[in-house]
């Protein structure tokens, strides 16, 4: 959370002339707002609605931005694991600057909770990725351009 999924996913998709999905901006469309869904009909029913969305988004020829938690669901990792995963990290103290707690449900206490959350998710993001990038402190145009030569290199 917090790392630049979707500006930097956006800018590599451009860079490589492909379609860019944020799977959390889909869910948005369909079904509202995600701290609405949240409070209204619990992580459980989020996640369920991420799964769907992540599967699609997968389905298709283009960059994909997964939100922080879609990797917990073992059919996702199971589908990631013969792609190629961008892992975006990021520093606590340069993510602080970039969230807005009241637009993240489980970052209701700060950053506390997203050092948590980061700590507790690590292992499968390291699991998952083919390569890494961080993002606290180079311009996001620089780190997606940097990304993109990346994946030219490897495809």
């Amino acid at each position: 959370m917090g790392a630049g999924k979707t500006k930097i996913g956006r800018r590599v998709a451009r860079s490589l002339a492909v379609p860019f999905v944020d799977t959390d901006k889909r869910i948005v469309a369909e079904y509202g707002p995600i701290t609405g869904i949240f409070a209204e009909q619990g992580e459980p029913a989020f996640r369920r609605l991420e799964r769907d969305a992540v599967q699609a988004a997968l389905a298709e020829d283009a960059v994909v931005s997964l939100g922080g938690g879609a990797v917990l669901h073992p059919d996702t990792q199971r589908d990631l694991a013969d792609r190629t995963v961008v892992l975006l990290t990021v520093t606590a103290a340069a993510v602080a600057a970039r969230i807005r707690t009241d637009k993240r449900p489980l970052l209701a206490n700060g950053t506390g909770d997203w050092q948590r959350i980061y700590d507790d998710r690590r292992p499968i993001y390291e699991r998952l990725a083919t390569v890494s990038f961080d993002t606290s402190s180079e311009p996001i145009e620089r780190i997606a351009e940097r990304i993109a030569d990346w994946a030219r290199g490897h495809s």
